[in-house]
């Protein structure tokens, strides 16, 4: 069974949030929720994670899963805060432990700060089946833009995280903490395999020559016009692009917030002694 979808566009980010559903007072679960931050603030706020519990409610939707593809580093997620409001598990790959386990050394997080996963509701492992009401899921690895990204799949749509962008994008960088650019390589290459009317639902666009955002295509089109991993592009010719592309390009404006939240379930830090959460700059570091 092929979900319904809404998608919710972040034109600050590129990011697109989706509430996946079965039917109108059915079961829902929503991937990659959005908690905008204003960076020369500090503030936090909650317009399109509203708009995201304004949907599911307006449409007698029963949350069951809330579902990380990864811990995003260019933006914050409002996972635990959709929670708050309309319930659902929050959900991301088992492989999560070492990206915290990473970055709890690049920040140094409390000591007390947990590496096992367990800020989530649940760990997918590879090839995982679970349902959202009538609609069954297949939660399957898809690493190298992070050792963690999960892809997930109902029927013939297909939510690939940070692997695929739009054909005239390309594909996601690999130089973060833990990236590699042959694990990506091989990972969309499973996801090119699945049947070319497959349809593929983007995390981001960031869109060129001023076309519309756009976030849904199909194998096929990726297979044929994808600028960085058309067919007959090699693992050798696709690693040395992305390995020369990502040594120029900057690092994402809110890493450093969006990974110590993110890492966390979408749970802000612990607050200190005058009861103030904090985020950490590490001078030098990244």
């Amino acid at each position: 069974m092929t979900p319904l979808v809404k998608s919710i566009f972040d034109t600050v980010t590129g990011t697109i949030t989706y509430i996946i559903y079965d039917e109108i007072g059915g079961y829902a679960a929503v991937i990659d929720p959005v908690l905008e931050f204003d960076a020369k603030s500090g503030r936090t706020s909650t317009h399109l994670a509203d708009e995201v519990i304004e949907f599911v409610q307006s449409s007698n939707l029963t949350v069951e899963w809330i579902l990380e593809t990864h811990a995003h580093a260019d933006h914050l997620s409002s996972a635990s805060y959709i929670q708050s409001k309309v319930g659902g598990r929050i959900a991301i790959g088992e492989r999560i432990t070492e990206v915290q386990t990473t970055f709890k050394k690049i920040f140094n997080l409390e000591q007390d700060f947990a590496q096992d996963g367990s800020q989530f509701d649940y760990l997918f492992t590879d090839n995982e089946v679970f349902r959202v009401g009538k609609l069954e899921g297949r939660a399957f690895n898809v690493f190298g833009h992070t050792p963690a990204d999960m892809a997930y799949q109902f029927g013939d749509a297909v939510f690939v995280g940070d692997t695929l962008f739009m054909p005239d994008v390309g594909t996601a960088r690999c130089d973060f903490p833990g990236g590699d650019a042959h694990r990506l390589y091989q990972s969309i290459q499973k996801i090119l395999a699945l049947p070319a009317h497959t349809q593929l639902y983007m995390c981001h666009d960031y869109p060129p020559n001023g076309r519309e955002p756009m976030w849904q295509t199909t194998v096929a089109e990726q297979t044929a016009t994808n600028i960085h991993v058309h067919a007959g592009v090699t693992e050798e010719n696709f690693v040395q692009m992305r390995q020369t592309r990502d040594s120029s390009l900057e690092m994402p404006k809110l890493i450093i917030p969006s990974i110590q939240l993110n890492i966390r379930a979408g749970h802000l830090p612990p607050p200190e002694d005058n009861g103030q959460s904090y985020f950490k700059i590490p001078i030098n570091v990244l």
